[in-house]
């Protein structure tokens, strides 16, 4: 018997040619309206007042540019992982410092390739605004070069996929997205929320357009990591943080059956009150969390730049130069402190070596040569949640009908 939704707020199941019901998703916003209850308004308001102290603190980090990119890392790495990848943070760390071969390379592959997609989305931000063509360009950028390269990069998909448990045919799938037909429309009406909803708060916007997005499932592959991409350019681009801070992946994946039952009762109930405030909660824990390690940040860096004062004496100036440059990348070996510092070969193992001393850095190979260098203190900030170990069942998307 062919699935039904038990409720058309969302949208409804049609029947196709080829024998399946595929979703057709309801334009936003929902009719009838989203019901503001007390509990949701109690959550939206908490949510606002951490995300707010949230960018308050980010802005009093010295050198922002230096610790947003550990945060964008992290989330890439997370990301990542709820689709099944099985990358840890210090995996990609080794991958973009090309020191360290690793056990996953394809898998290492998509996380670096999700870096670079957020990084080009904020950049994009400046000229041009969230958009089915900034959601294109990203998902290119997500794929390309990657397992999914063949799954057509930045093109929405002209062909049926679904949502089911690893190796299930269509027959079996959990959730059968909108023909393919329909996918151009669908992103126009989401675009038209996302830039012309205005009686809505914005959180409860963004959360939207979230599960709208998941359920248009507009492309062969890659599908759940753009949406959680939009979450973040949305904040940054509406203007509720001012640098890409917050993400969500570690909730969602502590959560992932929550996260993934609650999207389908959005199709299947109408069930878009119990979706905002799943949303809403994911909102207030992931920024909690962030200011938490924006504070470690701060307090992490004046202790290890007053230690390096006191150790090093006339030299600190070079030490202190080295410890800025572990902020953006915390993996070193000599060959990069030598030309990071533009010193003698023996100049930077001698400082390397200092620092290591001082237990400021680790050295991770155990090996007598070709070492490398961990500014392990600092990266333990980011690597909750991220170890590979943490890898367990994903809901796959498949496709090609």
């Amino acid at each position: 018997m062919p699935p039904r939704a038990r409720s058309l707020r969302s949208g409804r199941y049609e029947p196709q040619p080829q024998g399946y019901s595929a979703f057709i998703p309801a334009p936003l916003p929902p009719n009838p309206p989203l019901d503001l209850t007390v509990e949701l308004t109690g959550l939206l308001a908490e949510a606002e007042q951490v995300l707010g102290r949230l960018d308050g603190s980010t802005q009093i980090l010295p050198s922002q540019e230096l610790f947003v990119a550990m945060y964008v890392r992290k989330e890439a790495v997370l990301s990542s992982q709820i689709e099944g990848t099985q990358s840890s943070l210090d995996d990609l760390l080794a991958a973009e410092a090309r020191m360290l071969r690793s056990r996953q390379p394809d898998d290492v592959g998509e996380v670096v390739n999700y870096v670079a997609a957020l990084n080009h989305g904020i950049a994009r931000l400046a000229t041009l605004p969230v958009s089915v063509r900034l959601i294109r360009e990203l998902h290119e950028r997500l794929l390309t070069g990657t397992r999914g390269s063949e799954r057509q990069p930045g093109h929405l998909r002209e062909s049926q996929n679904w949502i089911g448990a690893g190796g299930a045919p269509l027959s079996e799938a959990i959730f059968v997205p909108p023909p393919h037909h329909v996918v151009p429309e669908a992103l126009g009406d989401l675009e038209g929320f996302i830039h012309k909803e205005r009686d809505l708060p914005l959180l409860i916007r963004i959360g939207m357009a979230h599960a709208q997005f998941e359920t248009i499932h507009p492309f062969l592959d890659g599908n759940g990591r753009v949406g959680r991409l939009l979450i973040t350019l949305l904040l940054c681009e509406q203007g509720a943080l001012q640098q890409p801070v917050l993400y969500l992946s570690h909730y969602l994946k502590q959560h992932r059956s929550d996260y993934y039952q609650a999207l389908q009762a959005v199709r299947e109930e109408g069930a878009w009150e119990d979706w905002v405030a799943f949303f809403l909660r994911a909102v207030q824990a992931s920024a909690i969390d962030a200011t938490e390690t924006a504070r470690h940040i701060v307090d992490l860096r004046e202790r290890h730049r007053d230690l390096l004062v006191v150790e090093l004496g006339r030299g600190a100036g070079t030490g202190l130069r080295l410890l800025e440059a572990l902020y953006r990348r915390p993996l070193i070996d000599i060959p990069e402190a030598r030309e990071l510092l533009g010193v003698t070969h023996q100049a930077a193992n001698n400082l390397v070596t200092r620092l290591q001393a001082m237990s400021v850095l680790e050295e991770v190979t155990g090996q007598a040569r070709h070492r490398v260098y961990r500014y392990s203190e600092y990266a333990d900030l980011f690597a909750d949640g991220t170890a590979d170990e943490a890898h367990t069942q994903a809901v796959l998307e498949y496709g090609g009908q």
